[in-house]
């Protein structure tokens, strides 16, 4: 156990898994509580939520699992209000929740539009709207999105209402950045790459190799520098510094976690 955010109190949501093996979400929860913060792990999905806490408490660290559906508002505030009660306080949020749904314009319907708006963005205005004020009261705090490359980046795949939702967080952190620097509340964002994680293997498979994971897998190794994807623990560890009182001078950055891809020229 490490001590960078000790006596924090983190709030993660996406804190479980959609599937086998590590999200970023879950990563960043159990790093968070490796390195002394008490953490307040959101999910829809209750069950994935407790097996994160499971393993938090396993390795001697502190959670609590509270299940809640982010696009609603008064769910959050439910969340919010609860963590509070419980701990006293929100130092750290950290925003990981996000889906996936193929289709460009012409493909995509206005449910599915409207479903990743509100799962990838509305979320984030959401948490950030009821977690600021107490973040304020107390005299700061750290917000951690998760953007990804593909809001600044044609990646190859079609998923238009994914890549605008992230092109909209990386301002919605920009924005929140600079209107509470002086308050000592700091918002940055993460821009991952090419990820290996279960969220990827359910939501892309079908458009890369009609739902073999392993051919998949091979085809986006083959198209990051470093020879393969990143993991789940790289999105992790840059969320810990982001997070911690280390990164206090930096606000408002896109800090791109994609081993090289965005710098290729093709």
């Amino acid at each position: 156990m490490g001590d960078r955010l000790k006596d924090k109190i983190a709030v993660v949501t996406g804190a479980g898994s959609v599937g086998p093996g590590w999200g970023n979400g879950k990563a960043a929860a159990v790093l968070f509580a490796r390195e002394g913060a008490r953490v307040f792990a959101v999910d829809v999905n209750l069950g994935a939520a407790q097996e994160t806490l499971a393993i938090v408490e396993r390795e001697g660290g502190e959670c609590t699992a509270y299940q809640t559906d982010v696009s609603r508002s008064e769910e959050i505030e439910g969340m919010v209000e609860s963590c509070v009660a419980t701990y006293g306080r929100v130092d750290i949020l950290h925003n990981n929740v996000g889906i996936v749904e193929v289709g460009g314009c012409v493909e995509t319907s206005e449910e599915s539009w409207d479903r990743v708006m509100d799962v990838n963005l509305k979320s984030m205005f959401l948490t950030c709207k009821h977690i600021l004020p107490h973040m304020e009261h107390q005299g700061g705090g750290a917000i951690v999105n998760i953007s990804s490359i593909a809001s600044i980046r044609w990646l190859g795949v079609p998923y238009i209402s994914y890549s605008a939702s992230k092109g909209a967080v990386n301002q919605l952190t920009q924005s929140i950045a600079l209107q509470y620097a002086a308050k000592n509340i700091r918002a940055n964002a993460i821009l991952p790459g090419l990820m290996n994680t279960p969220m990827v293997a359910t939501s892309l498979a079908e458009f890369y190799a009609e739902g073999d994971v392993e051919k998949m897998v091979e085809v986006r190794d083959r198209t990051c520098p470093m020879g393969k994807m990143g993991d789940a623990w790289d999105v992790a560890y840059a969320a810990l510094f982001l997070a911690s009182d280390e990164a206090k001078y930096i606000t408002g950055a896109q800090l791109v976690v994609d081993g090289g891809l965005t710098c290729k020229a093709v």
